[in-house]
């Protein structure tokens, strides 16, 4: 078994996966954040990761329009599903690993995925020069976080870190930027089957109960507005 000790379990999806599939489904129903992430790092014809790919959710996707895709997950039962998942999927694996322990050769693929990725940020370079070092030349990382300023969500979010004097979202935004990172905004929305998932939903994501004041103004509303931030790196990008 590969050894990965700077992983850390992600509760949200880990002890939920059923929650978090739901929440996947509901993200971004107009396919706005996965355009965006197209005209930064197109992926047609190219290999692509999926970086701590989860249950494997976006890699059919992605398989449908790549020469083939990698999903790299940390989480062995996160894992296991991610394979079920793309078993009938000739072109898509998945692998464990993590981002500071990419199981790749230099310089293997072109483009690298990372969505809601805590291993990229302040003191995460590690995980950054891992991947420039799997990346090939002109090969770029997309990684798509959340906006805390706009939309819906980002007032819960704001809420949910209230008081937290270590939370600052400009320091991500900064640390982006001195690494040469492109950063592209996108407003976009979860749309969820009905209130009663989009509520689940979003507990899963709040166990803090930093959604309750949104939830019991909206009773009867089963989207959110959604704001989104993009952070795109080439491997040949310069600070």
């Amino acid at each position: 078994m590969i050894e990965l000790p700077d992983w850390r379990p992600a509760p949200n999806i880990r002890d939920a996966p059923d929650l978090y599939e739901a929440e996947n489904r509901a993200i971004d129903p107009g396919g706005l954040v996965l355009a965006a992430m197209r005209e930064l790092a197109p992926w047609a014809g190219r290999v692509l990761v999926d970086l701590g790919c989860g249950t494997g959710f976006w890699l059919p996707g992605y398989a449908e329009q790549a020469e083939r895709v990698i999903g790299v997950e940390p989480d062995p039962d996160l894992r296991a599903i991610a394979r079920q998942r793309v078993a009938g999927t000739a072109n898509a694996a998945v692998m464990a690993g993590s981002a500071e322990h990419l199981p790749l050769d230099d310089r293997s693929v072109d483009v690298v995925h990372a969505r809601f990725a805590y291993f990229f940020g302040p003191g995460a370079d590690a995980g950054l020069a891992e991947v420039r070092r799997v990346l090939r030349a002109g090969g770029a990382l997309v990684v798509v976080e959340n906006d805390y300023t706009t939309g819906e969500f980002a007032d819960i979010l704001r809420t949910a870190t209230e008081g937290n004097a270590a939370f600052d979202p400009g320091s991500t935004d900064r640390w982006w930027r001195d690494r040469g990172a492109r950063r592209v905004d996108v407003l976009s929305e979860w749309r969820c089957a009905d209130p009663s998932e989009l509520a689940a939903v979003l507990r899963n994501e709040f166990r803090d109960g930093a959604a309750e004041a949104w939830l019991a103004a909206h009773p009867d509303r089963r989207a959110i507005s959604y704001g989104y931030v993009l952070f795109a790196v080439s491997r040949d990008a310069e600070p």
